[in-house]
């Protein structure tokens, strides 16, 4: 692989590698070699290291003294730690885009749900081509809604979540195949409360998914404890 844009070259190389981390190309525990990145991709070991340091940041990779870096594991901690943020934040940007709705953006809301449902329609199957298109389709409608509240905090804040929720996402749907199906469920409910202008049916729709998923992740994490 070869990559342009030297200013931004270890973001590149961090979107690579975690792309293969969510993915799960590269499990949990496995180390990840500078030299051997470096090679495979052409670049130098300082570029390597500032995207592990990258992904450090992102809790996709663990570095350790003498060691190096090694894919971080998911566990149950870390799953509950990750999704008691995240759908806090998620109902927040939901409760200030109703806040802030104006009739001529709703129909900018109502056309990205359409698009994701779109989406879900048409891949309408498992595995990582589907996941990832879902997911690229529902962090489109995450950026119309920054575009409404305008706080660039909780922006930021929630795409540094896109890659862990992307991992836990992908966990789920391999172990379950109605994964899709709930998505394109949760958009809907989503859709038909942003209509409506219902702040709490909103926030109902965001916990309930979100809680859904959590569920899934843990009951498969606590599967491979037990074995």
């Amino acid at each position: 692989m070869t990559f342009q844009a030297p200013e931004s070259l270890s973001e590149q190389i961090a979107q690579h590698l975690g792309q293969r981390i969510v993915t799960r190309d590269l499990k949990p525990g496995s180390r990840i070699q500078e030299l051997k990145v470096a090679g495979a991709l052409n670049v130098s070991r300082g570029s390597v290291r500032e995207a592990l340091l990258i992904l450090e940041r992102r809790h996709l990779v663990e570095i350790f003294p003498r060691r190096g870096a090694v894919v971080s594991s998911l566990t149950v901690a870390s799953v509950n730690n990750l999704y008691d943020i995240y759908i806090d934040l998620l109902c927040m940007l939901g409760r200030k885009v109703i806040e802030r709705l104006a009739g001529h953006e709703l129909g900018g809301v109502m056309s990205r749900v359409r698009e994701v449902e779109a989406v879900i329609q048409a891949v309408n199957s498992t595995g990582p081509d589907a996941a990832e298109k879902v997911i690229d389709a529902g962090f489109d409608v995450m950026r119309y809604a920054y575009r409404l509240v305008e706080n660039p905090f909780l922006e930021e804040t929630l795409e540094n979540f896109r890659p862990a929720i992307s991992r836990t996402y992908f966990v789920a749907l391999d172990n379950f195949r109605d994964g899709i199906g709930q998505t394109a469920i949760f958009f809907q409910r989503l859709g038909e409360a942003a209509l409506s202008g219902d702040a709490e049916r909103l926030q109902s729709a965001i916990q309930a998914f979100g809680e859904h998923q959590r569920q899934q992740v843990l009951s498969i994490l606590r599967e491979e404890e037990s074995a």
